[in-house]
């Protein structure tokens, strides 16, 4: 498969094919041998992240990792790079949007985290992740399948036409139970706010605690029908019928 091509249906099938049944840590070493250096990954330090860097942390740990730095993240997420850096010696990047938070809801007469969320996540988070993968070939993401619909539709690899790239999913078909199985079995470091309501963790304005039992996205753009922020949206490519 060439780089920066894109692979087709049927090369992807193949891959899925060979990767059935496979854990991550063997999906992540086949990423890592079709792609790197033209492989990169993106982590919003949930827990399913740090679980691959982890990972990546023993097959390849000069992969390039990016934060999308939105300026609404908690504290916690930010000092969780931290922890990453130390224990694991991996400098996760911090890609920030083109304006500050104060430029931002200055040019818009406010946050538009509250009036016009998708616009607010397109801006500061799909952009710059757009800009980020130019001269790559492919990303990985940390999604599970049973989070949300469009993440159910995902497959382990994929053609990403958002981003016009390969997207391997490795923790697809993990649950939650598997995740925090792995953070414990592994001393992973993860975010204390998990310990304390938020199952899922997002840019600080949008997330809220959860009632122990609820959907673990429950908590993101709470009191909305909102559950994505776009990054994981599956975008049909221009002139598919499909």
């Amino acid at each position: 498969m060439q780089e920066n091509t894109r692979p087709s249906d049927e090369e992807i099938a193949a891959i899925n094919q060979e990767l059935d049944g496979k854990t991550p840590q063997e999906i992540l070493a086949d990423a890592v041998r079709r792609f790197h250096p033209k492989l990169m990954m993106a982590t919003a330090f949930g827990a399913e992240g740090c679980c691959l860097m982890h990972m990546l942390a023993d097959i390849e740990k000069n992969v390039r990792i990016i934060n999308l730095d939105t300026g609404y993240q908690f504290k916690e997420t930010l000092e969780l790079r931290e922890h990453i850096l130390q224990k694991y010696g991996i400098a996760v990047e911090m890609v920030k949007p083109d304006t500050t938070v104060e430029e931002y809801e200055k040019l818009h007469g406010g946050p538009l985290y509250i009036s016009r969320p998708d616009q607010c996540c397109l801006d500061r988070k799909i952009i710059p992740l757009k800009r980020s993968v130019k001269g790559y070939a492919a990303w990985i993401s940390a999604i599970r399948g049973d989070q949300t619909e469009h993440r159910k539709a995902a497959g382990v690899v994929q053609w990403d036409a958002k981003f016009n790239v390969v997207k391997y999913n490795p923790l697809l078909r993990w649950n939650k139970k598997d995740v925090w199985k792995f953070i414990m079995n592994n001393d992973v470091p993860y975010n204390p706010l998990h310990d304390h309501g938020y199952p899922s963790i997002g840019c600080q304005p949008c997330t809220a605690p959860v009632e122990d039992g609820a959907d673990e996205r429950s908590g993101r753009w709470a009191g909305s029908k909102k559950k994505e922020c776009g990054l994981h949206v599956i975008e049909q490519e221009q002139g598919s019928g499909t």
